[in-house]
């Protein structure tokens, strides 16, 4: 009998339909609104034959087969319903041609084995068919899904297994021929593979077969209408309820942002379930094994006890290697803010809590993610590993929050009651497989959660913590948030498309903030702004010259800084005081009073925040404030931004020229190409201190240089006729540097230290009558 079929019995792939297939596909993928990510190691997708994965939406069918072949450029196989296949259709005609068979194929296992075998890949979803409601636990812990067929729940498929052992039985048949010298059976198994030669075929034996499973993960899952089905319901009538609810849930994956996440486990190696019984019964049949049909055939139609025996361990080892694979799976859910937030809500509910305080409800999932971002074993969606996404959830202003509860109060899921959420009865009730994701989607992001016991039990504990969590703590995770902000723009802003401006860099001084506490602390925190397209590496040195004089000295990041001028470009002026306020709010954790030292741009944020009269706040340093420049064009474009008549002549000239070069007195710190955009956003911060100057009433001390090379001195004279503070001074260095923060010029260090100094006095001693008559303006030059 032959190895395998001939074309008769099933055709091989067609690689130029193939090829075909894949440029479609990637025309399509560019028009639709899904992003598909792959995280996969390169010998996950090289190495691996047998790829696994989990089945909730038909989308994804026929997703894999073409990330495979981007990644390495081989062909796979898959499995089908047979019902494509009932009639000769152009459908099944093109699925035959692909490398699609269908489940019922007499021959199925031999048949993909020996694609595998060729080097082709094979595609599997062993969970039988779609399971929207994610529930794969049963109430006893055991991996298990429901059947439409039977109405009950069964384990997951074996194939996988079962075709992974078979075709290591085959490799050892193969092993096992070379070392006989059974030259003839050799050239026999070469030719019905139609392999290139013996060598080939050695090669393909020597090789281990590798099951790699792998979860696909969807995010956010939205029920609501869409464009698939309104255009469905416009030229046919008559939908059933499955087609209605795989359309909406379907529909939205494809034409609404949503992230795909594909991510490949460990890879499974199906022999080492083997145990000595298994090896030695082999060493005793393989030679009886002349093709694919004889080893798949073990179970079936045995033709001695030993086969008999040997398939009875096989199939005891295929149900250890399915549960292997199966846990992998599942445990590459990709998990997202909604996972955790619907794993809360049905662990409250479950244990007769229905309700929770809308303030705890944000803590506890923010006190998770910090959490679970230690954990290495927990695939977490971007979203919880960027703090542009999670850390608003402290406040409740998180827009994926928001959305997600939006979803819920349509179901009917919770109510909204000012300071709590209410969680209402249906959260408990059942829905079948084609209303689940319509009724109770927070029941499908629990269950989808469920198989990684972490995820809950680190909510358990955020819920425990949040009612008596301690400040500091929350500083700290607010810190580390500041650090992962820097290294995800430095990420996002690494691309080859940023290299034009990128590569002509020069800054590689330490961008971080910094936090620095010292020895002996005297209860005072200094907040350190550094200017525009520096770093915190610019006030760095005062810093630590600061914490020496033992106070606390928060360094903020401005967002856009020590990265790309691309990512700076992107960012407002408003983006900038929330890194101002962010650092406070840090550094509030661990002092009562606070002193606020801004440079250049850093000067107009400090004085910006002094505004909002934070009581905490004794007193602000702004240096070399940018009220006015020494070159007037400087200014230029981003002036031309303020009128609304120019809006779009100068989107088209900054298309044309979005960065002008900047000469910086520290090449080291400061970037040396300006955003064009970020030049109009110091203007409209200029604007602004119009209206915030006369709203500070802490005392003020401006330095400024008489021979500023970028900024002109009246900007310190303008700036204190429109403060309305009584206790402001003016200091004046004798430089013609810019940075003289930086570099300490003219004692510009001490000079601030006195007044910190100064004002510490003056709120450890006074009284409202004394601080009135203390008040003081005054000038003074330093040389």
């Amino acid at each position: 009998m032959s190895q395998i079929p001939n074309p008769d019995d099933w055709n091989d792939i067609d690689t130029s339909l193939y090829n075909r297939s894949v440029k479609v596909f990637n025309t399509l993928k560019k028009m639709l609104s899904v992003k598909m990510t792959l995280h996969a190691e390169d010998t996950q997708v090289q190495q691996g034959d047998i790829f696994l994965f989990n089945h909730f939406s038909r989308f994804e069918t026929f997703i894999p087969q073409f990330f495979i072949f981007e990644e390495t450029g081989a062909y796979s196989c898959a499995i089908a319903s047979s019902e494509f296949f009932t009639e000769d259709t152009v459908l099944s005609r093109y699925l035959k041609n692909v490398g699609v068979f269908p489940h019922n194929h007499d021959r199925l296992f031999p048949l993909l084995a020996a694609q595998v075998l060729r080097g082709r890949k094979v595609i599997i979803f062993p969970e039988g068919g779609m399971v929207k409601d994610h529930h794969v636990i049963d109430k006893h812990g055991h991996y298990s899904v429901y059947s439409r067929l039977t109405g009950k729940r069964r384990k997951h498929h074996t194939g996988a297994a079962v075709l992974a052992q078979g075709i290591e039985i085959f490799k050892a048949t193969i092993l096992h021929a070379y070392d006989t010298r059974n030259y003839a059976q050799q050239v026999r198994w070469k030719d019905d593979l139609q392999l290139d030669s013996l060598d080939h075929l050695l090669v393909s034996a020597l090789k281990p077969t590798l099951i790699i499973p792998s979860n696909i993960t969807f995010y956010p899952i939205r029920s609501s209408a869409n464009i698939l089905l309104s255009g469905v319901e416009l030229f046919g009538k008559g939908l059933s309820l499955r087609q209605t609810e795989e359309l909406l849930v379907e529909g939205n994956i494809l034409f609404k942002n949503t992230d795909m996440d594909i991510r490949m486990g460990m890879p499974i190696i199906p022999f080492k379930a083997w145990n000595w019984r298994i090896r030695f019964l082999l060493n005793r049949v393989m030679s009886e094994f002349k093709t694919l049909d004889d080893i798949f055939a073990l179970n079936s139609t045995p033709r001695n006890w030993k086969q008999k025996l040997l398939g009875s361990y096989f199939k005891t080892a295929a149900n250890l290697t399915r549960d292997q694979y199966m846990q992998e799976i599942y445990a590459n859910v990709t998990i997202n803010l909604s996972h955790l937030a619907s794993t809360l809500i049905m662990y409250c509910i479950e244990n007769n809590q229905p309700q929770i305080k809308r303030r705890c409800f944000f803590t506890t999932l923010y006190i998770a993610v910090k959490h679970l971002q230690n954990h290495s074993g927990i695939n977490l969606h971007r979203s919880l590993l960027n703090p542009i996404d999670y850390s608003d959830l402290v406040t409740g202003t998180s827009k994926r929050f928001e959305q997600f509860v939006s979803e819920a109060k349509i179901s009917g899921l919770i109510t909204d009651r000012g300071d709590s959420y209410q969680f209402l009865p249906k959260l408990l009730e059942e829905h079948d497989l084609d209303t689940i994701r319509l009724e109770n989607m927070i029941a499908v992001y629990d269950n989808e959660a469920e198989p990684i016991k972490m995820v809950r039990n680190t909510l358990i504990q955020a819920l425990a913590e949040c009612d008596h969590i301690d400040q500091r703590k929350l500083a700290v995770w607010h810190f580390d948030d500041e650090y992962r902000d820097l290294s995800w723009e430095r990420h996002a802003y690494s691309k080859p498309i940023f290299d034009d401006i990128n590569e002509q860099e020069t800054a590689a001084a330490d961008a971080s903030p910094f936090l620095l506490e010292p020895k002996e602390n005297k209860g005072i925190g200094v907040l350190l702004i550094h200017g525009l397209l520096a770093s915190p590496a610019e006030v760095r040195g005062y810093g630590e010259y600061l914490v020496q004089q033992g106070y606390t000295v928060m360094g903020v990041r401005l967002k856009g800084h020590g990265s790309s001028p691309y990512a700076l470009r992107d960012q407002t002026r408003e983006d900038w005081y929330a890194s101002v306020q962010r650092g406070f709010n840090i550094l509030r954790a661990h002092c009562e009073r606070h002193f606020v030292i801004g440079f250049s741009t850093g000067g107009a944020l400090a004085l910006k925040l002094a505004a909002e009269q934070h009581p905490e706040i004794i007193g602000v340093s702004a240096i070399a404030v940018p009220l006015k420049f020494i070159n007037p064009a400087f200014m230029l474009v981003p002036l031309l931004h303020g009128t609304n008549k120019l809006v779009d002549w100068v989107s088209s000239y900054e298309g044309i020229k979005p960065f002008i070069e900047n000469i910086s007195e520290h090449p080291s710190i400061n970037y040396r190409n300006t955003p064009v955009k970020c030049l109009y956003e110091l203007r409209l911060l200029i604007q602004q201190m119009d209206d915030f100057l006369p709203k500070v009433n802490v005392p003020v001390l401006i330095l400024h240089g008489d021979h500023d090379p970028v900024v002109a001195f009246k900007s310190a004279l303008e700036l204190m006729g429109k403060l309305k503070t009584p206790n402001k001074q003016l200091k004046i260095i004798n430089s013609n540097r810019h940075g003289i923060l930086m570099e300490n010029i003219g004692g510009t260090w001490e000079a601030i230290n006195e007044f910190i100094v100064s004002c510490i006095k003056g709120t450890d001693t006074a009284n409202p009558d004394i601080e009135t008559n203390n008040m003081k303006l005054s000038l003074i030059k330093i040389n």
